[in-house]
């Protein structure tokens, strides 16, 4: 149901695209091939953006303009791409008459796709964290690398994830350690809604949650700090 709703969102999103730029002297069908060419951007764009450190502050800064830079020049590109191609049907069309060569404004406006792209990610995720609430569901497995061998863990037997510096370290149920090198604000997007951050260093499962005491989180006998900043939030999803 998630999925098939989640899919419905992309479609809903490209099609609402695909409507404004039928503005610029597209076809409905050429607007929605256009169109469809903002999914990339935005789905890199909700990847890559949660992975951005800003612990170095000028380095976070710096990726950030990099990420920016590279999804915009990237999307650019495929509509000149597409636009041609485009054309080129239009000229193989018997009596084609092309008197309007050049990529519309919209398509080569940075503000303008920027604005697009934000919309479908940050959209994207409100609407899949609605559907985690909405849609509770049993947590699967996940695989991740750990001192250069994949690893793949049942989610419900990560006890947290603490972050020390440039690495992650993923502490599980029988006691086991893994370290890792993505950043903890991507296992909290890719774990939400089965765990909750605590503090800046830790990212704590529900269901592991043994007793809250004040400005302490237990884990049967492992204490965790919580942090002045998710104390609100702490207390309100578990209700304490």
């Amino acid at each position: 149901m998630k999925l098939f709703l989640i899919i419905s969102y992309w479609i809903t999103a490209i099609l609402l695209v695909a409507i404004v730029l039928s503005s610029l002297e597209y076809s409905f069908l050429e607007a929605l091939f256009i169109g469809s060419l903002f999914l990339p951007g935005a789905l890199a764009a909700k990847y890559f953006f949660p992975m951005v450190r800003y612990d170095k502050k000028w380095s976070g800064i710096g990726d950030t303009i990099f990420l920016v830079l590279g999804i915009l020049s990237g999307e650019i590109i495929l509509f000149l791409v597409a636009h041609y191609c485009i054309l080129s049907f239009r000229g193989n069309l018997p009596g084609a008459v092309i008197d309007w060569p050049d990529l519309p404004h919209l398509l080569s406006n940075p503000v303008f796709i920027a604005i697009i792209l934000t919309s479908f990610a940050a959209g994207s995720h409100f609407f899949e964290v609605w559907l985690d609430k909405k849609y509770p569901g049993r947590a699967g497995s996940i695989s991740f690398t750990s001192d250069r061998k994949s690893v793949t863990l049942p989610i419900n037997e990560i006890l947290y994830v603490e972050s020390n510096d440039d690495a992650t370290t993923i502490i599980a149920s029988d006691g086991r350690r893994f370290k890792n090198y993505t950043p903890i604000s991507q296992w909290e997007a890719t774990l939400k809604p089965h765990f909750i951050r605590i503090h800046r260093s830790f990212l704590v499962n529900k269901a592991a949650i043994t007793r809250i005491d004040v400005d302490l989180l237990y884990i049967d006998d492992i204490q965790l700090p919580i942090s002045r900043k998710y104390k609100n939030a702490v207390g309100s999803v578990l209700n304490v």
